[in-house]
């Protein structure tokens, strides 16, 4: 779970649970903090999600957030803030149960919650569900802070619409942070990108695309694991053969597995003989107990909040370095707003320069801050983002 960072008394501006009519399934909204009146922060569906994990996540963005403050750039950071609904995205009745939530929180998204796609939602599902609740967007209670509304949503939608490789940009940039501030602490170290074995656990969106920036860096993915098991390959697996075989919720199809290519058991990942680990799939993935299991000189969190604290600081006693959440897994969102604001165009090339420069830059001031302070790169990146809150305060109000 993310420390909590310096808001008001440490709790959420608003906390609020929901119950579906139909199915009975809860879901959940926590607003950390406002920025000039807004918040932003993506909507989850799993089974299992809790209030706990949302207030956590919530307070996460607001981290995030203050992270990518630049007094020179367009992009303001807002708030943080975050949804949850406690319901398998696979069954039947999800949808029903994701416009229902929107309707219900409609007021929130209008006034002063920005949304997204987040774990088990993609974006057009999300975007769908959004528009048969009555929203004119997810993102529209920003709308009021833009300069020009309308080039603004045009360069967001002409962005949405790119793809690169045959896949859509926003689905690109968030794991190419990820792999980018990894690259920038494997440089700080002396570690060559070639011969470095790296294994995702969770192959959607963000896992998927970590990997393939990473492979395209030189490195060998030796494992990646999904709902179905663990698939690994010594010698490195075609990550890009893996990719196109997947469905909608990042599982493989094993008929695309090549001869070398190996199934164990779900949570092998963990153990991989690898000196990356990527958990990009749920939270709290690594705990206490399974931490040990961990063999990684790194551990990226791709994932939000996949690494609980009693884990992290055993890890940290066994000289494991967790680059966390709240810097790795963090351009997707900054993406939506340098776009939205105007620091970026909808060109990939442009987007994935802007991308490798601010995570790479943001990466090396969390590192350098951990080295000067003695701390862990969590703690550090909660030290500057608790610098930067009153100066964002200051100039910009709740």
């Amino acid at each position: 779970m993310t420390t909590p960072v310096a808001t008001p008394g440490n709790s959420p501006l608003l906390s609020l649970t929901w119950t579906d009519p139909v199915t009975g399934c809860p879901g959940f909204l926590v607003v950390d903090r406002l920025v000039r009146g807004v918040a932003s922060g993506g909507l989850r569906m799993r089974p299992g999600c809790t209030l706990e994990e949302v207030t956590g996540l919530a307070r996460g963005m607001t981290v995030k957030e203050a992270l990518h403050y630049d007094p020179s750039a367009r992009y303001v950071p807002l708030g943080g803030a975050k949804g949850g609904i406690d319901c398998d995205p696979r069954a039947p009745e999800a949808y029903g149960v994701l416009v229902r939530y929107l309707t219900a929180v409609r007021p929130y998204v209008e006034s002063c919650w920005t949304t997204g796609e987040d774990l088990g939602l993609s974006q057009d599902v999300v975007d769908r569900a959004a528009a048969e609740a009555g929203l004119v967007s997810t993102v529209q209670a920003v709308y009021p802070l833009l300069d020009d509304e309308g080039a603004a949503r045009r360069r967001l939608a002409d962005a949405f619409a790119v793809r690169a490789d045959g896949i859509g940009l926003d689905a690109l940039v968030g794991g190419l942070g990820v792999a980018e501030s990894l690259l920038t602490a494997l440089d700080r170290s002396g570690t060559p990108y070639v011969g470095t074995r790296v294994a995702v656990q969770g192959l959607g969106t963000m896992g998927g695309a970590t990997a393939r920036f990473l492979v395209r860096a030189g490195l060998t993915v030796v494992a990646v694991a999904d709902v179905k098991g663990t698939i690994v390959n010594p010698a490195g697996l075609d990550v890009e053969a893996l990719l196109a075989a997947r469905d909608a919720y990042g599982t493989v199809d094993r008929a695309a597995l090549r001869s070398g290519d190996r199934e164990v058991g779900g949570d092998a990942c963990l153990a991989a003989d690898a000196e990356v680990l990527v958990p990009a799939a749920v939270s709290y993935a690594v705990d206490g107990t399974n931490q040990q299991r961990i063999r990684a000189r790194w551990v990226v969190e791709a994932a939000n909040m996949p690494v609980t604290p009693a884990a992290e600081g055993q890890l940290a006693a066994r000289g494991v370095t967790v680059l966390p959440d709240v810097v790795v897994n963090s351009a997707t969102n900054a993406w939506w707003w340098w776009t939205l604001f105007g620091d970026i165009g909808a060109d990939p090339d442009e987007a994935f320069a802007h991308v490798r420069r601010s995570m790479r830059a943001l990466t090396d001031q969390v590192l350098d801050r951990a080295a000067t302070d003695g701390t862990t790169p969590r703690a550090a990146a909660h030290a500057l983002a608790a610098d930067r809150l009153p100066v964002i305060a200051r100039r910009f109000g709740a």
